[in-house]
C-alpha cells in the first residue's frame, strides 16, 4: 500500500513537472499558411497566458488583425478575431504550433515555430524598387494593376495596387535569384516571386486564394506603349442620372430605417462607403473615413457605410459589430444586405463591382464625385494620394453653400 502511495504521489509530480516544462506560447512565431498548394510565411505574435492571451498578425512591420479575446490550455491555443469573424485554433508542443485560421466559413491550415532573430542579412541584390505595371485583364475590366516596391538592399516590401486597393503589404527578401514576398494577416493571403529579367521586366508567380498565375511587371513607358493602363479610381464607377438625389432607405444596427431623406443629412455633404465587414480594403479605409468625420462633422460632414455582406454573414451583425468597435466608428453604419445584391438595391449605379466605392454627396443630394478602392500604407505616395484626393472632395463640397 505505502509503495503504491508513493507512486502516486510521484505520478502527480510528475505531470507537474511536465505542465511546469510545458511549451509556453507567447512570443513571435514565424508561420505558414497554406493557400492554393503554397506555404505563405508570415509572422504572428502572441502575449499572454492562461485565459489573458491576445495575438496579432502584420502587415509588413505594422501591427494588425489584432485578436480580441483568447485562451491557452493544456497546450490548446485559442484566438478569436471579432472584426472577421474568425477563430485561430491550434496545438503548441515541442516548440511547433499547429492548427487552423478559420473565416468566411473556411479554415487554413497554419503551421509555425518560435522565430530566431533577424534573417541573414544575404549578398547583392538586384534593385527593383519604384513603380511598375502589371498587364492584366481582370474579371471587373482592368486592363492592368500597378506593383509598388520599396527596398532595403536584399529586403522588399511591395504591394500590389488593383482597382479595389492593395494587397497588403508583401515582404521578403532576394535569395539564389529570386524575390519571393508574402503577405498574411489573417486575410489577403498572397506570395509573389518576382524574378529580374535581362529586357528589364520582371518575372512575376503570384499564388493567392484564386489560385497561381504567371505574370510580367512593366517600366511605365514600356507598358504605356503596349495599351496597359492601370484604371483611374474616379472614373471606374458613375451615377446614371447626376441630377437625382442618391437614394438609399436601409436598417441601422438596432432595425431603425435610415433613409437619404433623414433630417441628419439635410443640407450635408454626405460621404456614402458602400462596404462589407469581409473586404480588406473597407478596413483600410475605415479608420480614415472615421478620421475623416471627427475632423469635419462640425462642419457639416456626414459619413454613412452601407454594409454588403457575403451569405455566412446573412441574417448577423457579429462581424459588422466586431469591424465598428475595432476601428470606434461613430458615423452612421446601415445593413444594406448581400454582396451580390448592391446593384440592384442601388440602381443609380452604374459599373458597382468594387470594394468599397465611395460616393461624395453634395448639400444638395447629389453625386459629385466617386472613388473606387482604397489603399493601405503600403501603397506609399499612392496612398498618400488617395487621402489627400478624399481631403480635397470633402473639402471642395463643405465649401460650397
Amino acid at each position: 500500500m505505502k509503495a503504491t502511495i508513493i507512486a502516486s504521489v510521484l505520478a502527480v509530480l510528475a505531470l507537474a513537472a511536465g505542465a511546469a516544462r510545458a511549451d509556453p506560447v507567447d512570443g513571435r512565431w514565424d508561420a505558414t499558411a497554406e493557400v492554393s498548394g503554397a506555404a505563405i510565411p508570415f509572422q504572428l505574435q502572441i502575449d499572454g497566458a492562461g485565459n489573458a492571451v491576445r495575438g496579432h498578425f502584420f502587415n509588413g512591420e505594422r501591427p494588425t488583425n489584432p485578436s480580441t479575446e483568447g485562451a491557452f490550455q493544456n497546450g490548446h491555443l485559442h484566438l478569436a478575431f471579432a472584426s472577421y469573424a474568425a477563430v485561430l485554433d491550434a496545438t503548441v508542443a515541442d516548440g511547433k504550433l499547429e492548427g487552423t485560421y478559420t473565416a468566411r466559413g473556411h479554415s487554413t491550415p497554419i503551421h509555425a515555430v518560435k522565430a530566431h532573430g533577424a534573417p541573414v542579412a544575404g549578398g547583392p541584390s538586384p534593385r527593383i524598387a519604384g513603380e511598375w505595371i502589371i498587364p492584366y485583364h481582370s474579371a471587373k475590366g482592368e486592363t492592368a494593376w500597378r506593383l509598388i516596391v520599396h527596398q532595403k538592399g536584399p529586403a522588399v516590401e511591395a504591394t500590389i495596387l488593383r482597382i479595389d486597393g492593395d494587397t497588403g503589404a508583401l515582404s521578403g527578401r532576394f535569395d539564389r535569384g529570386v524575390f519571393r514576398l508574402s503577405h498574411y494577416a489573417g486575410e489577403r493571403p498572397a506570395l509573389l516571386e518576382v524574378t529580374p529579367r535581362a529586357d528589364g521586366s520582371l518575372g512575376l508567380v503570384l499564388t493567392d486564394g484564386s489560385g497561381r498565375v504567371e505574370l510580367s511587371a512593366l517600366t511605365a513607358d514600356r507598358a504605356h506603349a503596349a495599351g496597359a493602363n492601370p484604371s483611374d479610381p474616379m472614373k471606374f464607377t458613375t451615377v446614371s442620372d447626376k441630377a437625382a438625389p442618391f437614394a438609399f432607405n436601409f436598417p441601422d444596427l438596432t432595425g431603425k430605417s435610415v433613409a437619404n431623406t433623414d433630417p441628419r443629412f439635410r443640407h450635408k455633404v454626405v460621404v456614402i462607403d458602400v462596404m462589407g465587414s469581409w473586404c480588406p480594403n473597407c478596413h483600410d479605409e475605415a479608420p480614415y473615413l472615421q478620421a475623416l468625420y471627427a475632423k469635419h462633422r462640425h462642419e457639416g460632414l456626414e459619413v454613412v457605410a452601407l454594409d454588403f455582406e457575403q451569405p455566412d454573414q446573412a441574417g448577423k451583425t457579429d462581424r459588422l459589430r466586431g469591424f465598428i468597435r475595432r476601428y470606434g466608428l461613430t458615423y452612421t453604419v446601415l445593413q444594406a444586405g448581400l454582396v451580390k445584391e448592391a446593384p440592384a438595391k442601388l440602381p443609380q449605379t452604374v459599373n458597382l463591382n468594387a470594394w468599397p466605392t465611395t460616393f461624395f454627396i453634395g448639400r444638395d443630394g447629389r453625386v459629385k464625385a466617386v472613388h473606387v478602392g482604397f489603399t493601405s500604407p503600403g501603397s506609399g505616395q499612392r496612398d498618400i494620394e488617395t487621402k489627400a484626393v478624399f481631403e480635397h472632395e470633402v473639402d471642395t463640397l463643405l465649401a460650397q453653400r
